[in-house]
């Protein structure tokens, strides 16, 4: 059974500091992502590592989030840095094993976690 777990959401002042983790259990994803959804807004990409092993980010989180991934290649991980009030949303944890980019709409992942909820307060 495929399974992902996140972990590490919580509250941040602006400025600080969240990390967040998302283990995928029973499977071995070519590409994992994490994608956010704030309260009426659609979900977005925030961050992947492509198939060529470069980060890819969306343009909000540039030079502030660092998206990595353990040697196993089953554990994502989000440092997020310089918290803004507008990251505040629930970040998800996707992945999917079709070849290609794994720059790809939310549509086009098949699996996902339970999200975990992000909050900075200004």
């Amino acid at each position: 059974q495929v399974q992902l777990v996140e972990s590490g959401g919580g509250s941040a002042q602006a400025g600080g500091s969240l990390r967040l983790s998302c283990a995928a259990h029973g499977y071995l994803p070519l590409c994992m992502a994490w994608f956010r959804q704030a309260p009426g807004k659609e979900r977005e990409a925030v961050a992947t590592i492509d198939t060529d092993n470069t980060p890819k980010y969306a343009d909000s989180v540039k030079g502030r989030f660092t998206v990595s991934q353990d040697n196993s290649q089953t554990t994502l991980y989000l440092e997020m840095n310089n918290l803004k009030p507008e990251d505040t949303a629930l970040y998800y944890c996707a992945a999917d094993n079709r070849v290609g980019s794994c720059v790809r709409p939310h549509s086009s992942y098949y699996y996902w976690g339970q999200g975990t909820q992000v909050t900075v307060s200004s």
